[in-house]
């Protein structure tokens, strides 16, 4: 294993993580696998997301499993391979990742909203905490039936489970910014919340 690569080196390090994070982050596997298939572009359907919930709405649900398990694949896949040169380099990379996911340069910066990706980099940067987040998704999903809040709350409660789990200041940061950037992508499915008007999940429309 390559030697730890601390805050105190130059940044161009942490620009190779940032952006070996980034590429990986915006492979856009759903738009890619619907396509494959024979679905037609993801983005003229439903919501016009290219992430597993949106896939889902076409009634392949093997599709949109595939795409949930590569979406979070690609975000475990960034934390570890940057890891292996110490736990700084996997929190660039795991910012990266979810950049990347929700902004990538392929597609004009129209990406997804990043839920999975940053369940996949949770789980990268300490299992418990993304087990819990998961955990957490399932359980507000199942009370609700709605992904936006499921989402919203999985990811939210990242921080507080970092903190509790680890005490690590710098990933209880990290972790909150990732939310941060899940919650800016929710914008739209939260003003349909408080209207009242979000579909749920199974529904056809977004």
């Amino acid at each position: 294993m390559p030697d730890p690569i601390s805050w105190e080196y130059s940044g161009p390090f942490y620009a190779a993580a940032l952006v070996w994070g980034y590429l990986i982050g915006s492979i856009p596997f759903g738009l890619m696998l619907t396509k494959m298939v024979g679905l037609g572009d993801i983005r003229s359907i439903g919501s016009g997301n290219i992430g597993a919930t949106n896939v889902l709405r076409t009634g392949r649900k093997d599709i949109a499993a595939a795409t949930l398990l590569l979406d979070g694949g690609k975000g475990y896949l960034a934390v570890f391979v940057a890891g292996l040169w110490g736990p700084d380099m996997a929190l660039i990379a795991a910012l990266g990742a979810v950049l990347g996911h929700n902004f990538p340069i392929w597609l004009r910066f129209k990406g997804g909203k990043g839920v999975a990706t940053a369940l996949g980099v949770f789980l990268g940067l300490n299992f418990f905490m993304g087990l819990a987040c998961c955990g957490a998704w399932l359980v507000v999903a199942a009370l609700f039936r709605y992904s936006s809040v499921s989402s919203l709350a999985a990811t939210a409660s990242a921080p507080v489970f970092a903190w509790f789990l680890t005490g690590n200041l710098q990933l209880v940061e990290m972790t909150a910014i990732i939310a941060a950037l899940v919650w800016l992508r929710h914008h739209a499915n939260i003003r349909r919340l408080l209207a009242g008007q979000e579909s749920k999940i199974g529904q056809k429309s977004d």
